[in-house]
């Protein structure tokens, strides 16, 4: 895959990358194809947004071989949709310009769910903050007899359950999909804490509901929420965006973004890490563990990402505060003598799946907690994405080559 460019660009640097004069550049600003800003404070000197270039570069690749882009572009390769939520650019995730990171050390997630469906931090959404939520009488029903699940396979049984009862979510206009938003992703943490949500945050019902004793935990919760709310066009979200693009409701939206959440190259990874966990138990059984691994020919989950060469910066940040916060717990310990075999032996770093096992371990969090994390994060993107396409009106339906035995003459 060829490397993506910086985040900006001088106009040399584009015109090397476009295959054009410094000329044509100033053309391609004039007529809107490019942005450019002042740099360093002198409206002289201008730099230009590399995600603009790289969009130019796609369209030459297409213009030049349309077969190689199409057959490419479904997997890690040419931006297939526009989207004005998440860029990933100088290896950090922005949501809608503001630096993720700093938003997962500042901001809760019910701020950073009304900054991803309306682009305002501060913007009040019907139900989405200090509104009383419980579960509905089909899903307190069902729900009690849904013994031994995770919090996860509740979601999945308990959500169509709540749709039913929901007639306002077939109203597709964006406030009311706002509230609709709302409504499911506290519903969802409902369900996750095992009780209704008051006036409390969503982080601090999950912490009195899973560490009563841990005040702290509430900050590590809203983090590993945060950073996990969007990552651009993951197969989770364009599912959901198909199922918007029919013109579905938001619950069916989000029901089907996490039927594809669940898989094992995707958010259900983290069983696959904590299985690694169960199998090492203890700092000492680290090196042999890992080297047994790599003789069977089996990879690391837990670590790399293909869109972050130096390292999953999402990862990086939850893992190093929960060590910070829990320097004594045998979880942390036993995950910093894993990240440092991994590294001296695939030079891979953990990314955030990873990071939300530790989380888990270390807090001593229900079952399946590192997927519900990452479920109930990931709906607000899931409602960021569903409101964006059905502004957009346009059905998903790309075409199939077709490659079997041709009928007869």
């Amino acid at each position: 895959m060829e490397a993506k460019l910086k985040r900006y660009l001088t106009a040399q640097e584009v015109a090397e990358a476009l295959g054009i004069s410094v000329a044509t550049v100033y053309a391609y600003v004039s007529r809107g194809l490019l942005r450019s800003e002042a740099a360093g404070g002198s409206t002289r000197n201008r730099r230009y947004y590399g995600e603009d270039v790289e969009r130019l570069k796609a369209r030459q690749a297409q213009r030049q071989h349309p077969e190689k882009v199409t057959e490419t572009a479904l997997h890690w390769g040419a931006p297939l949709l526009e989207s004005g939520l998440t860029l990933i650019a100088d290896g950090r995730p922005f949501y809608r310009g503001v630096d993720a990171l700093e938003l997962a050390q500042s901001e809760a997630i019910e701020a950073v769910a009304a900054l991803l469906w309306t682009g305002d931090l501060d913007a009040e959404i019907t139900g989405l903050r200090n509104a009383l939520m419980s579960l509905p009488p089909r899903c307190q029903a069902m729900a009690s007899q849904l013994g031994g699940a995770s919090a996860f396979e509740r979601f999945q049984v308990l959500l169509p359950l709540a749709a039913l009862d929901d007639l306002a979510a077939y109203d597709l206009r964006p406030a009311s999909v706002m509230q609709a938003g709302a409504r499911i992703l506290r519903l969802l943490a409902a369900i996750a804490a095992d009780r209704p949500v008051g006036e409390e945050s969503i982080a601090s019902l999950l912490q009195q509901a899973w560490r009563p004793d841990d005040a702290r935990a509430a900050y590590l919760l809203n983090m590993a929420l945060v950073l996990c709310a969007d990552h651009e066009l993951n197969v989770s979200a364009f599912t959901a965006r198909c199922v918007a693009s029919a013109s579905s409701t938001p619950y069916a939206a989000v029901i089907a973004g996490m039927a594809a959440l669940q898989g094992t190259k995707h958010g259900g990874n983290t069983e696959q890490v904590t299985a690694l966990f169960r199998e090492i138990g203890t700092p000492g059984n680290v090196q042999q563990a890992l080297v047994s691994r790599i003789k069977r020919g089996e990879y690391m989950p837990g670590f790399g990402h293909p869109l972050y060469a130096d390292g999953d910066l999402r990862g990086r940040l939850l893992l190093d505060t929960v060590m910070n916060h829990h320097p004594e717990s045998d979880a942390v310990q036993l995950a910093a003598a894993i990240e440092a075999q991994v590294m001296q032996l695939t030079g891979q770093p953990p990314n955030i799946d990873f990071a939300l096992v530790v989380l888990a371990q270390t807090l001593q969090l229900p079952a399946g907690a590192p997927l519900t994390l990452f479920a109930l994060g990931r709906t607000v993107g899931w409602i960021g994405h569903i409101l964006e396409q059905y502004e957009s009106d346009q059905l998903i339906r790309p075409r199939a080559r077709y490659m079997g035995p041709q009928p007869p003459v």
